[in-house]
């Protein structure tokens, strides 16, 4: 017996010529009457056409051929019954496919069609093969949809019209035809049925596009093979990927379905070539704002130039993020620092420039300048003219010589944007930055707006965490970020790594913590917010010195310190950028405020100060300075001498002129002095006398002389040599005594008492 079986169904029915008992004259439920006892059917041997095969006189209007086995109908399952029959005399009678359709009780379902499309027969011996397609489903070119309550069939055919006509019918067969409906049953297309080849040489994107209009949201498939897609490419429906594609750097690919970076890595087989392709889309589309890492691991050999990558442009105006995942350093010498060495000259006519340097092609923009003397922290190159020799620098030079050597250093960066123009209102979220000591995390672009690095994790970077090379920290914020040095085990003034720092105004640090770097932050520019941050840089030297958490590197600085913990480091603001570091005219240290702020520090040098004015020339003073509601503790004796100083390697500042200063309540916990100002103090003169010196050092804002009195108030009845209440009045004489920190208060007679005593350090 010949059987067909699908996914263990035995479909196909046994051949006439193996006997007629199985086929019914009716409709092929057992008992029913079988050809094998009717007078007008029997087999015919060797027909020309068909071999074995049934010959019928047709007697009854509607002649009956059923199988009586249950052929099988499940869901999903498509079955075509098909048979070649020929007229050879008399009336030429019609055919078609026929069944009786039962369900899983054994029932006829008489609602649904049980014959197919009707074949006249129209001439002698010509051979038709009549056909009906037979499913659960009513899709296009079912002819005979039984739905989803069919079980089984008794298939066959059945002849009508004029009676008297003999007819012959070759085996009848029932086949699987469900892959004819596949493409339309399931929920994708394949490339390949558009003419793609996947051989890596022909361009196949014609195909793809083509597979791409078919779908109709369906999912597209990509089966195993390389694709070269030769220009850029849009793919508007899903699409999933087991071979990948081969794109020229340029030809931009939309996945606007899978536009993220598990899309993109499937569609070219590597994480790295799918994060440039996904930001390359990112920045040329505006159907998404942000490209998503989905949580995974990108490890990098080189940096990733972003501009290069993106290549059609370098400026850049709408928001968009980069966001949730892990970009990770491997072991390279792609991260080597490049360093170049030249001798240049300067002028105070062009302060931010370097002239007469050779090979100027050779520096690369974004390196680091260092040099001998007057170049300060954090000095970047912009620009370069090399026909004219020289280099911009992203802030002005203090007054270095004439000529001199200078270094540049060009750090490597996960993701450098350094050679963006101008980029504003991208954004870096939750992605953890993994340098493992090998390389530095974000370059800032040359110039932008409001670039926003928040929830982020900066592990082990070699040099820096986030760099500005130029006015592209414009705005800048940094939201809630951790930063791990790779430094944690050395000497705190040992290190070199920075967490970030800025050129130009308006940053806002926000609720950061860093570890153990050598500054948490260099800042050049007015307009700032620091607040909620947590930056500590202790060591296990005992006494030993500390280095600068946060460097304000301008004196005019208009910044607020807020609800910030200091620990084991300090705030040093200086003029390092002044080309003109002595003072001739201008707001000189003027702006800052400190609020609320945690100053904490155990096992550090007694002489280290948690406010360090640094003036790099002479004439400089303070002129507005708040410091209010903060703590200042050191644990671990020796006790701190005093929380603010002035560091005078380059000069000091004239305390004469200090103005706007507030420095009180504070709280102070192992701190030999207690700043303030305006400060009251209950004074004691036991011995009567003319002249009260009121020593006022322990509490001198930065040894600051005594600028004036503003009150007096006696506690009790002042006393005469003669022991009876004086009703007098003293006047004051400010800036007596060793550095003038002594107030002297002058009576009209001798006298004694106890006085409550208010006097300012400031104009």
């Amino acid at each position: 017996m010949t059987q067909e079986i699908t996914d263990g169904l035995v479909l196909m029915p046994p051949l006439f010529a193996n006997g007629l008992s199985v086929w019914s004259r009716q409709d092929g439920r057992p008992g029913s009457d079988t050809w094998a006892t009717a007078a007008n059917a029997g087999l015919v041997a060797a027909d020309a056409d068909f071999g074995s095969c049934l010959e019928i006189v047709k007697t009854e209007a509607t002649t009956r051929i059923r199988f009586m086995g249950q052929t099988p109908i499940r869901p999903g399952l498509y079955l075509r019954v098909s048979a070649r029959v020929k007229a050879l005399s008399g009336n030429l009678p019609s055919v078609r496919v026929a069944a009786w359709a039962g369900n899983a009780s054994n029932q006829q379902l008489t609602t649904v069609p049980q014959t197919g499309p009707s074949t006249a027969l129209t001439s002698y011996g010509n051979v038709v093969t009549v056909s009906a397609i037979i499913g659960t489903g009513t899709r296009t070119g079912v002819d005979m949809p039984w739905g989803p309550e069919a079980s089984f069939g008794h298939m066959g055919l059945d002849l009508t019209g004029l009676n008297g006509g003999v007819v012959r019918i070759d085996d009848i067969r029932i086949e699987d035809v469900t892959s004819v409906f596949l493409r339309k049953m399931m929920d994708w297309v394949d490339v390949r049925d558009f003419g793609a080849l996947g051989n890596g040489v022909a361009d196949d994107r014609a195909a793809f596009v083509a597979a791409d209009a078919a779908a109709a949201g369906r999912e597209i498939m990509v089966p195993a093979g390389n694709y070269l897609i030769g220009s850029s490419m849009t793919i508007n429906n899903p699409i999933r990927f087991e071979g990948k594609l081969v794109m020229p750097a340029g030809a931009r690919l939309a996945l606007n379905q899978n536009f993220d970076l598990k899309g993109y890595a499937e569609a070219f087989g590597d994480d790295v070539l799918g994060l440039k392709k996904g930001i390359q889309q990112l920045f040329n589309q505006s159907d998404f704002e942000s490209f998503d890492l989905c949580g995974k691991r990108v490890i990098l050999t080189e940096p990733l130039d972003v501009q290069a990558v993106v290549g059609n442009r370098n400026t850049y105006a709408n928001r968009r993020v980069l966001r949730n995942g892990q970009i990770a350093a491997e072991q390279s010498d792609g991260w080597n620092d490049e360093v170049h060495a030249r001798t240049g000259s300067w002028s105070a006519g062009f302060p931010n420039r370097i002239f007469g340097l050779t090979n100027v092609a050779n520096i690369p923009i974004g390196a680091l300048v260092t040099a001998a003397q007057g170049v300060g922290r954090e000095i970047y190159v912009t620009s370069r003219d090399v026909a004219g020799g020289r280099v911009t620098l992203s802030g002005d030079l203090r007054a270095p010589p004439v000529s001199q050597t200078y270094n540049f250093r060009r750090f490597k960066y996960l993701l450098d944007f350094g050679g963006w123009l101008n980029l504003q209102r991208f954004i870096i979220s939750d992605i953890e930055f993994l340098c493992a000591s090998r390389s530095s995390a974000i370059n800032l672009p040359i110039d932008g707006l409001a670039f926003q690095i928040q929830d982020c994790f900066f592990t082990g970077p070699k040099d820096r965490a986030i760099t500005s090379a130029g006015g592209g920290c414009q705005g800048m914020q940094i939201d809630r970020c951790q930063f791990l040095s790779n430094e944690q085990d050395i000497p705190a003034t040992e290190r070199t790594t920075i967490c970030f720092n800025s050129n130009i105004s308006d940053i806002k640090v926000r609720d950061n913590r860093a570890v153990r770097f050598r500054h948490f932050g260099v800042i050049s520019g007015a307009g700032n917010i620091v607040s909620g941050n947590h930056f500590f840089q202790g060591d296990g030297v005992p006494d030993g010195p500390r280095t600068a958490g946060l460097v304000l590197a301008d004196g005019n600085i208009k910044t607020t310190f807020e609800g910030n913990y200091v620990d084991n480091c300090y705030i040093e603001w200086g003029n390092e950028r002044d080309p003109s570091p002595t003072y001739g005219s201008g707001d000189s240290f003027h702006g800052l405020t400190l609020d609320g702020n945690i100053f904490f520090t155990t096992t550090s040098a007694p002489w280290m100060n948690f406010i360090l004015i640094k003036p790099y020339g002479g004439g400089h003073f303070i002129n507005g300075l708040t410091v209010t509601g903060n703590l200042f503790k050191k644990s671990n004796s020796p006790d701190l001498t005093a929380v603010e100083g002035i560091d005078t390697s380059f000069a000091t500042l004239n305390l004469s002129k200090t103005s706007d200063l507030l420095f009180n309540g504070n709280t102070y916990h192992g701190v030999v002095k207690r700043t303030e100002n305006p400060v009251t103090i209950r004074h004691v003169e036991g011995t009567a006398s003319s002249t009260w010196n009121v020593d006022l050092s322990n509490v001198s804002p930065f040894g600051s002389q005594v600028r004036g009195a503003v009150s007096f108030l006696a506690e009790g009845p002042l006393r005469n040599t003669a022991n009876a209440i004086a009703f007098v009045t003293p006047y004051a004489e400010p800036g007596q005594g060793p550095g003038g920190r002594t107030l002297r208060l002058r009576w009209q007679q001798d006298v004694r008492g106890t006085a409550q005593i208010t006097a300012r350090f400031d104009i």
